[in-house]
């Protein structure tokens, strides 16, 4: 809080923040909210105020809220102030000599004519701009009866009176406020007008980042929705702006909307908090830190409430302790953000002050935010991630990679900062979802059909290499995370990343013995952590298992490969690289990474996923457009040499992944080389093709069920795992009773088990 208890009523203080100069007026203790749309008051008391400082360009009213008005709101103060400043005290036109010389009688009726609009241009400039084109008119008419010796006089106030005419109509206030003079919309000397230009942005005093709470004009309502539940749901709405071709992403959280009491007891426990900010080493244990601190707000906010009188049950006291630990050491309104599954990025960019949140949201692609985040909350951050990461964000190091995991929720963090980003402070944020994504939620989302899961599923189970490629949000993380799910949970699984994105966690929950390698990013020169390509080489030491890396990036491609062609052997290989198709994949493999083309073979399987874009080029959805196998019989150029021959192929036509001539026929060369090490499926290009179908029919039935059911815990980790476990048994225990696990015998069965199954499951 700036300003404390003893701090005079309407004294103000300057700051500059974010290059700009802010003027914070104290109205604490105050018995009303101060604005400048609905008090003539306190918009005299900031004209005044600004008459001295005309170079503010953003205006605080500091109270249990802070009402903050933008640069384009100051910016009409600050004309009317400097009129103000001009006419009263540069010309002083309330001097008699301004006015009429011989007539004591004009004196007067002048003078309180001047001196009314002194006085009303601070409190309603509107209504003075009227009131003097009143007292033109009225001049005019005495300047036709004034005898000619007189009228020299008479002039002089009547040019006067223009000039503040002039002076007035070139104000944008009075410029736009004349739409509504023609839509008979302005009542004489009612303050409803005001609404249209001065709206503040409220904002808790216990944060800084300013929230647009007025949704904006002119815009229709696509989609109203809640995140969270109980006291802590947020709401947001998506609206569309005629010529606009983003969406706007309005969100309204608790701590926005709180009781003046309740604030009171937020900003007093900040107070109290702020003196106690964890430490370095605390952030070593984020959670446990936060659980901490979330105890101590509830005892603090208990016993504070207990004080001022103020009654608190214990579900309010849950929503206030966590919106106090979030905005103390946590982070603030971004946590709030990413509460939001449908989110997938959040951008902020610099100046951070200067510009809103942006975010690309599942359904509605890049929407602009109504969130306006601070030059403080930026830097807090900063310093937070710093210490979460133990990497280093300064001049000498100006990128900083690492994660956020808070309760439900990961994200991915990308920050940039002087000299690379010459404006300071910019974050990409990159939300995870909660659960692992499965192979049925792929197909629920159209990412893949069901036939393509089940091919996916086949050369999981047959322990195939693979490449996950796709350009920047093509969605390669939650592709790989989902194809770690088909990997049985009695195998080992390695996984290396520099930056922790797959839900290692979660599969771990599930019962697998999984083992999570954290390497160093390949944007770090030094630091404590080891190198990505000796994590992989470590990975060959620690025994026989299925490798999984985060993605392929640098020289770790050299050891990924080394792995791939003499550590895995019989297990799953599989990663993800940036690339929208196989020979760009070979290309930057084999050209810029350095690996030769011999080990670049040793890739059984490149799987790319790209955006596809709507007709209008307004959305984008996720989609995976090819699956391509990597022949061996080629030397120097696969592409030119039949080295990529693609399996599924994606026709946008029919928005579906499709099988290709060379899959039907049964060419290839891949599903031979599983096929040749099971028993019945040699030779047998049926049994092996009907095995791939079964598979994906497996897919296609969680997904009906699941809508039949309006149940979609059905397609998630837990019970897409125990899917797959009944269908290996059942598979196992047909094999025994007639050497092969056809799709007639097997389908029926465990469809008549996911019909008992599917119905114990809760919804989510």
């Amino acid at each position: 809080m700036l300003f404390k208890k003893d701090t005079p009523l309407y004294s103000y203080e300057i700051v500059r923040e974010g290059g700009v100069d802010v003027m914070y007026i104290n109205y604490l203790g105050a018995s009303f909210i101060p604005s400048l749309a609905d008090s003539p008051e306190v918009m005299s008391r900031t004209v005044d105020s600004l008459i001295e400082n005309p170079m503010i360009s953003k205006l605080v009213f500091v109270q249990q809220r802070n009402y903050v008005y933008d640069s384009a709101q100051v910016f009409m103060v600050v004309e009317i102030a400097q009129i103000y400043n001009q006419l009263i005290k540069q010309e002083k036109i309330l001097m008699p000599t301004r006015l009429v010389l011989d007539c004591q009688q004009c004196l007067g009726n002048k003078y309180n004519d001047m001196a009314y609009f002194a006085v009303a241009l601070k409190r309603d400039p509107i209504l003075a701009y009227h009131e003097v084109k009143r007292f033109w008119r009225e001049q005019k008419l005495t300047l036709e009866k004034t005898p000619p010796e007189f009228q020299v006089y008479e002039n002089n106030y009547l040019r006067l009176l223009e000039k503040i005419i002039h002076l007035l109509e070139g104000t944008k206030i009075i410029q736009e406020s004349k739409e509504e003079f023609l839509k008979e919309r302005y009542t004489f000397g009612r303050r409803d007008i005001y609404f249209k230009f001065f709206r503040a942005d409220v904002i808790p005093n216990f944060t800084f980042t300013r929230l647009v709470s007025a949704l904006p004009e002119d815009a229709e309502i696509v989609e109203q929705y809640e995140i969270a539940s109980g006291a802590e749901k947020s709401s947001v709405t998506i609206l569309k702006k005629k010529g606009d071709p983003k969406y706007h992403y309005h969100i309204l959280p608790p701590e926005y909307t709180l009781e003046e009491e309740y604030q009171l007891l937020l900003n007093q426990a900040r107070n109290v908090l702020i003196e106690h900010q964890p430490k370095a080493e605390e952030f070593l244990d984020f959670q446990r830190t936060r659980r901490v601190f979330s105890n101590i707000a509830r005892d603090l906010l208990q016993d504070l409430a207990n004080t001022n009188k103020i009654p608190l049950d214990y579900a309010k006291l849950e929503v206030l302790s966590n919106i106090l630990v979030r905005h103390t050491i946590g982070f603030g309104i971004l946590e709030v953000l990413l509460q939001d599954e449908l989110l997938q990025d959040i951008s902020l960019n610099a100046p951070i002050p200067l510009n809103p949140i942006f975010v690309r949201h599942g359904e509605y692609d890049e929407c602009e935010t109504n969130i306006r985040p601070s030059h403080e909350d930026a830097d807090s951050w900063a310093a937070k991630f710093r210490m979460l990461s133990g990497r280093p964000l300064d001049e000498a190091n100006p990128i900083l990679d690492t994660e956020l995991a808070i309760k439900n929720f990961r994200a991915r963090v990308a920050i940039i900062q002087q000299p690379l980003s010459p404006t300071g402070l910019a974050y990409a944020f990159r939300r995870h979802r909660e659960k692992p994504w499965t192979l049925p939620l792929m197909c629920n989302v159209g990412m893949i059909n069901p036939f393509a899961a089940g091919l996916l599923s086949f050369f999981i189970d047959g322990a195939r290499t693979m490449l996950v490629a796709g350009t920047r949000s093509a969605g390669k993380t939650s592709l790989l995370g989902s194809l770690m799910l088909e990997i049985m949970p009695k195998f080992r699984v390695l996984v290396v990343e520099d930056t922790l994105e797959l839900p290692v966690d979660s599969i771990r929950d599930l019962g697998y013995d999984i083992q999570r390698m954290k390497v160093r990013s390949a944007l770090l020169k030094t630091s404590a952590e080891v190198a990505a390509d000796e994590g992989i080489r470590t990975s060959l030491r620690l025994g026989d298992s299925c490798l999984i890396i985060g993605e392929v990036r640098s020289e770790e491609a050299k050891a990924l490969y080394e792995s791939m062609r003499i550590g895995a052997l019989a297990n799953v290989v599989a990663g993800t690289i940036h690339g929208g198709s196989p020979y760009s994949i070979f290309d930057r493999v084999v050209n810029d990474l350095g690996v030769p083309t011999t080990s670049f073979k040793a890739t059984d399987l490149i799987l790319v996923a790209n955006p596809i874009k709507s007709p209008s080029g307004g959305r984008a959805f996720r989609r995976a457009i090819s699956l391509t196998e990597v022949r061996k019989e080629w030397k120097n150029d696969p592409l030119e040499e039949r080295g990529f021959v693609d399996l599924l192929k994606y026709n946008v036509e029919t928005d579906q992944l499709e099988p290709t001539e060379d899959l039907i026929n049964g060419e290839s060369e891949t599903i031979k080389s599983i096929a040749s090490n099971v028993k019945g499926w040699a030779g047998n290009w049926d049994a092996v093709y009907d095995n791939i179908v079964l598979r994906g029919k497996m897919k296609e039935e969680l997904v009906k069920t699941a809508k039949e059911l309006a149940n979609n815990n059905i397609l998630e980790a837990r019970f897409n795992n125990l899917a797959n476990a009944t269908f290996y048994e059942i598979s196992e225990k047909i094999k025994q009773e007639v050497g092969l696990p056809s799709s007639d015998r097997v389908f029926p069965e465990w469809q008549k088990w996911l019909k008992k199954a599917a119905k114990r499951v809760k919804k989510i």
